[in-house]
């Protein structure tokens, strides 16, 4: 093969790569940004989960409810358990009785995404609110 074949094929693998790294880079920054949205949803799931339980047992106050679902965010590692919202709903209609449904509101950012979005959209707002996540437990209450 002559010299400057070689020369030519350098180059187009150079273009290549650099074409390449950023678009790999981008997929898993995203694989890992999603998989971490998909942990905090789980425990968002699994502390209204929890606040149901405490709620359909009698006599307890719709705090203890509050402090369990806050204490389950803190336990699951979410980096600001103090802005999860808490409602507390004990007199749902669930068949010939009632239940107590708990939803949980928690704001999630994308660490990596949210920057990487305005820096794509220019002037536009994307990236700049956090995602409200939420999830709601129904339980039966007891007695």
């Amino acid at each position: 093969m002559s010299k400057r074949f070689m020369k030519n094929q350098r180059g187009s693998a150079l273009i290549e790569t650099a074409i390449t790294i950023p678009i790999v880079l981008f997929v898993s920054v995203a694989v890992f940004e999603f998989g971490r949205a998909y942990q905090t949803w789980q425990v968002l799931t699994n502390a209204a989960r929890e606040g149901a339980r405490v709620a359909v047992i009698a006599g307890t106050t719709d705090q203890q409810v509050k402090d369990t679902v806050t204490n389950y965010l803190t336990t699951g590692r979410l980096t600001n358990p103090g802005a999860a919202s808490v409602n507390v709903n004990r007199n749902v209609p669930f068949g010939a009785s009632s239940a107590s449904s708990v939803t949980v509101n928690f704001p999630f950012s994308f660490i990596v995404l949210n920057p990487v979005a305005r820096l794509v959209t220019g002037n536009s707002t994307a990236g700049n609110a956090p995602l409200t996540m939420q999830s709601v437990s129904l339980m039966r209450n007891e007695g």
